[in-house]
């Protein structure tokens, strides 16, 4: 295919290829992930809308979160798994260019909903006594809104770029799903115009989230740091250590997939931290939102006594 030149309609995932043997096996280990993620995120956003004590900023966040974290797996483990369990690794070119869209909307609506959450944190400690006034429902609904307009508008940007370009070398997408990356690899037009235009809009509002992040943090720490007590200082940062966990995966794992050096440039490497960002992080997040949660526990508990006192009742 590589030598002919020909008009791509459709592309082919090669997926792991190289390991034809285990293709079963990685089946079922994905299948248990995506299962997990689906139950995990379901119950969080259950659990969080139909209990009133959930009905705040925080929280609401958090659903989102959670919506993000089933679309992300949504989006790529499906199709992965009929190549797994079936062989057909064949993807339509709308579909390919579907998921580049999904995956930029996804992405950076995350990347603003988790520095809303840091935002939240630092009212939460730095200002709690202002906390309604900065953090009420409506700034957490334009928050809620802008993270996803703009996920939105970033996704058409870039479908507009990837539509512009021709394949016509190669159909194979060395990869789990489509990527920018690996597609721009396969285009025949020239590509380092459309490459710089997409780092300079991705790297600005990249760097805006990130550094809403970080200046949150910066007074975050500065304001435990402050407490005289270390039962006080454990306390404060045990409110923010789960968004701080979830911080560090998220961006570690997006670091380590596209701002490697092209020396060390690894397609293998791109399908392991794609496995970490749209398999097991969104499936780890609602644990780790919840085992340190206090309120969590106590609405399971609330859960718990409810059901064993009324087994017919199916509401909370």
């Amino acid at each position: 295919m590589d030598t002919v030149n020909f008009t791509v309609t459709e592309f082919v995932l090669l997926g792991f290829h190289e390991l034809p043997d285990f293709q079963l096996v990685f089946f079922f280990i994905f299948l248990v992930i995506y299962v997990a993620t689906l139950v995990g995120n379901s119950l969080t956003i259950g659990l969080f809308c139909f209990d009133r004590h959930f009905h705040t900023p925080m929280y609401i966040l958090l659903c989102n979160m959670s919506v993000l974290d089933m679309s992300f797996t949504s989006m790529v483990l499906p199709k992965l798994l009929d190549i797994f369990l079936t062989g057909n690794n064949v993807i339509s070119y709308h579909g390919c260019i579907a998921q580049v869209f999904f995956f930029v909307v996804l992405m950076v609506s995350e990347y603003f909903i988790l520095a809303s959450m840091a935002y939240d944190r630092y009212v939460a400690i730095c200002h709690p006594l202002r906390y309604s006034y900065f953090m009420s429902l409506q700034v957490c609904f334009w928050m809620t809104l802008a993270s996803w307009s703009i996920g939105v508008l970033e996704g058409i940007f870039f479908i507009i770029l990837i539509s512009s370009c021709t394949f016509c070398r190669s159909n194979e997408v060395d990869h789990l799903f489509c990527d920018m990356k690996p597609l721009m690899m396969l285009s025949c037009s020239e590509t380092k115009t459309i490459e710089m235009v997409i780092f300079g809009p991705s790297a600005v509002i990249g760097l805006v989230p990130s550094v809403m992040t970080l200046v949150s943090y910066i007074y975050i720490i500065s304001t435990i740091l402050k407490i005289n007590s270390k039962e006080g200082k454990y306390k404060t940062f045990s409110t923010c250590s789960s968004h701080l966990t979830v911080i560090l995966l998220f961006y570690g794992t997006v670091l380590g997939m596209y701002m490697r050096p092209k020396s060390s440039y690894s397609m293998d490497q791109d399908k392991l931290f794609a496995i970490l960002y749209a398999g097991v992080i969104p499936m780890l997040n609602p644990l780790i939102y919840s085992l340190k949660n206090q309120e969590v526990k106590k609405a399971l508990c609330r859960i718990k006594k409810r059901m064993l006192r009324y087994p017919e009742s199916r509401s909370f």
